[in-house]
């Protein structure tokens, strides 16, 4: 009798990576047992595996000699598994692995010993894909290098090595995965042996007269053998970057200028739609003077073609020389040198920008061709201001000193559109400046600073009212000033009809996504933004930030790792590295490690990470190395997560709540105070600072005005209009309620604070576990509770 049957076989899309040891079967059992430790431990302690396994996300299926691991995170993580593994292989030559990866159909099913095993077209087409490899290759499966090659930060690892004949006579297409410092750049024997019998056919055909067989045989081998590299081989005939540009004048301060050539060059190249431009955030890091690798360049930036250059200014005269190179073949397409007089400095950055245009046959509408004659400015000196005012703007990042910087730069533009009126681009950069003051840093969220950025949009918009940069700046006014989330992502729709794809619109949308709430959309579109701008420094902080903000430390961390890659001399960024370590394990010993290296670089290297420095220093309860930090900070604040700022004085007095000096602690409040209620009085609407005042009121005793000011802070802010400070003025208010001797209102609040859209830093398990301003609560059970069930847990 027939019965009748309905699969309950249910088939979810695997990351698959499978892994084996080659050679396994002819090693002695002791061998086998000692290599296959040795590979679990270098597997389990890759990041990509305790995410996976963490978010509960990891699927694991031993062989034996070997095994498979299924993520079903995103396609990238048994990519960069795998990677991870393979530098970890540098130390273990006696390990030879190969790699195999594939996404695909997978099901868990119990097998004839009713034991959990792993089925599906995922799994068989990863194992086959790895059987193609050789020890040290990393072998991707067509489908996940197609996946991949949609981004650029992968084009240059992948290489097509053509068609291999796989088990039942299936043909697999695949693609190498390697670098200087991973995988295998070799052919695989099987390749080779495959060529070495194709050949022997070829020349049998020969024998007999078949010449036309053996022709086609022969063009066929050819094409194999040619399958180009998805690396700079196949980088777009229009795709360039222009270096920064070697200032050759006697006086260094002009290096300010050659800097403003460099980007006004890029500026035009950029406006033309059939070209694809690097920006100016992507190639500030490869200095001018110092040796440079253009095809290396060329890979990590995605492109075919880069510019470098150098400008010479000496009184009233200029020399500008530039040069257009190939950087798949390092081949000089165009060079010319310009020697006039210093006021012919704009024609000759539009004669340069289109003649490299020419040369890189791009299309030209007429209203490019106009824009890129439109000089910025005629102003000279306007010019120099502008050009100082964007360098520093570009550099500010995670400093500790970005609030002074941001002030003169502030000063700069309003002297360079006092030189000129109409200088759009320095009204553009002026209305930003202002916002940062106002709304990114909120060192000054006033209604003055709201009108002055107000002032320089409506300028920018009198000057060109239709241009795109006039809707970008309207849409940063009204995200940054107003909060208005529709009003702003409705100015961006419209820029990005003439600005398809420029990535500070992504950059744009990501921030206004992330504060409305919307944590991994708004992840999503900063990492579109760093795909157009695969080496932006500060993208690439800003997605370590959404990562924190998540409470993903893991992830955060390999963000900033990503950027320490492009600046490795940038200190905030590995002192941020090391604290959101201690902030994830409440350990530490790594940020410790990481300041000392700063600090033994000299005196002043620790400055712009000085504030961290105090952090770790009350983390590991030590007055000494707190006090050198307050020195090193100067004036600087001692601690800032987003618009929460605290001053310097404000450090003083944790230090001395640390030592139980209470006078010292008393006098250091009391001068913090007398500038935050200068602050609260200048910006009686915002919450962030009355939130700060809050808690200098409750360290001085003053309870009852400190819990009312927490909680006036948190009616100014609330959550659902601003994830970004509704979360911190909630979480900081624990801390409040605790010094103000509240401790069921402080468990309340932390409990309320570790619910929050947005994860703290304050709020973290090694903060919880470490930092003096927790001591009020400190040996609570319920405290210790809190504490303990954010602990990362340890592996089985």
């Amino acid at each position: 009798m027939a019965t009748d049957q309905s699969s309950d076989v249910k088939f979810e899309i695997g990351h698959v990576l499978f892994i084996d040891i080659v050679g396994y079967s002819r090693l002695l059992i002791t061998e086998q047992r000692d290599q296959i430790q040795k590979l679990k431990a270098i597997v389990r302690g890759t990041e990509q595996f305790r995410l996976a396994e963490a978010e509960g996300k990891l699927l694991r299926l031993p062989t034996g000699d070997g095994g498979a691991l299924v993520f079903r995170t995103s396609p990238e993580a048994p990519v960069l598994c795998a990677m991870e593994i393979s530098k970890a292989l540098k130390s273990h030559p006696e390990l030879h692995i190969r790699m195999g990866i594939h996404s695909g159909p997978v099901n868990e099913i119990s097998d004839l010993n009713e034991q959990a095993n792993l089925a599906g077209a995922g799994i068989n087409i990863a194992h086959r894909v790895m059987d193609c490899a050789d020890a040290g290759h990393i072998f991707l499966s067509q489908h996940v290098a197609e996946d991949l090659a949609e981004y650029e930060r992968w084009r240059p690892f992948l290489h097509d090595i053509g068609t291999f004949e796989v088990k039942h006579g299936a043909r697999l297409s695949i693609t190498n995965l390697y670098s200087d410092d991973v995988g295998n750049p070799n052919l695989p024997s099987k390749l080779q042996a495959a060529k070495r019998h194709r050949a022997h056919v070829r020349w049998a055909a020969v024998a007999v007269g078949l010449l036309v067989v053996a022709a086609l045989a022969a063009a066929v081998f050819f094409f194999l053998r040619k399958a180009p590299a998805r690396s700079l081989a196949t980088a777009g005939e229009k795709s360039i970057a222009v270096l920064p540009f070697e200032n050759l004048s006697e006086e260094k301060a002009n290096a300010f200028f050659a800097e403003g050539v460099q980007d006004e060059i890029l500026t035009h190249l950029a406006r033309i739609a059939d070209l694809k431009v690097i920006s100016r955030t992507s190639v500030m890091q490869y200095k001018s003077g110092a040796p440079r690798n253009l095809r290396e360049i060329g890979q990590q930036l995605g492109v075919g073609h880069v510019v470098e250059g150098s400008v010479q200014r000496a009184a009233n005269k200029i020399r500008v020389n530039a040069q257009l190179i190939d950087a798949r073949t390092d081949a000089h397409l165009w060079a010319q040198t310009y020697d006039r007089d210093l006021a012919d400095v704009f024609a000759i950055q539009s004669e340069i920008a289109k003649a490299i245009a020419d040369q890189l046959q791009a299309k030209l509408s007429p209203n490019e061709k106009k824009a890129i004659e439109q000089p910025p400015t005629t102003d000279l000196a306007a010019f120099d201001l502008y050009s100082r005012a964007r360098s520093l703007l570009l550099t500010a990042g995670f400093s500790a000193t970005s609030e002074p910087d941001e002030r003169k730069a502030i000063e700069l533009l309003d002297d360079a559109v006092k030189h000129d009126p109409s200088f759009f681009d320095a009204y553009c950069q002026l209305a930003y400046a202002h916002e940062i003051a106002y709304a990114v840093r909120g060192y000054d969220h006033t209604p003055a600073r709201l009108a002055l950025a107000e002032a320089a949009v409506q300028a920018a918009a009198q000057l060109r009212p239709d241009a795109a940069e006039t809707h970008l700046a309207r849409a940063q006014y009204l995200y940054y000033g107003l909060r208005d989330y529709a009003g702003a992502l409705a100015e961006l729709e419209i820029a990005r009809r003439a600005l398809p794809n420029d990535p500070r619109l992504f950059e744009l949308t990501g921030y206004i996504l992330r504060r409305r709430g919307q944590q991994e959309e708004g992840l999503r579109n900063l990492e579109r933004a760093v795909e157009l701008d695969p080496r932006n420094f500060y993208t690439l902080q800003q997605i370590a930030l959404s990562y924190q903000f998540l409470g993903r430390y893991a992830e955060a961390i390999a963000a900033l790792d990503r950027a320490s890659a492009i600046m490795p001399d940038n200190v905030e960024t590995q002192a941020n590295s090391g604290l959101w370590y201690m902030c994830w394990k409440g350990d530490t010993r790594r940020l410790r490690q990481t300041i000392d290296a700063i600090l033994a670089q000299g005196s002043g290297a620790i400055v712009s990470a000085a504030d961290i420095w105090f952090f770790c220093a009350l983390a590991e309860r030590d007055p000494a190395a707190a006090e050198r930090a307050l020195v090193a900070l100067g004036d600087n604040q001692c601690w800032n997560e987003g618009a929460i700022i605290l001053s310097h004085s404000f450090g003083e007095g944790l230090l001395a709540r640390m030592t139980k000096d209470e006078t010292r602690a008393r006098t250091a409040f009391e001068v913090a105070r007398a500038r935050q209620e200068k602050l609260v009085q200048a910006q009686p609407d915002y919450g962030p600072p009355l939130c700060v005042l809050g808690l200098i009121d409750a360290a001085l005793g003053r309870k009852d005005l400190a819990l009312d000011e927490g909680r006036r802070a948190i009616a100014l802010t609330p959550v659902e209009k601003d994830v970004n400070n509704g979360s911190r003025v909630l979480q900081y208010f624990a801390i409040t309620a605790a010094w103000a001797g509240e401790k069921e209102l402080a468990l309340q609040q932390l409990e309320a604070g570790l619910r929050a859209p947005q994860a703290s830093v304050m709020l973290s398990y090694g903060a919880l576990k470490l930092l003096p301003v927790w001591d009020a609560l400190r040996g609570d059970p319920r405290f210790e509770k809190i504490v303990a069930s954010l602990a990362p847990k340890e592996k089985q």
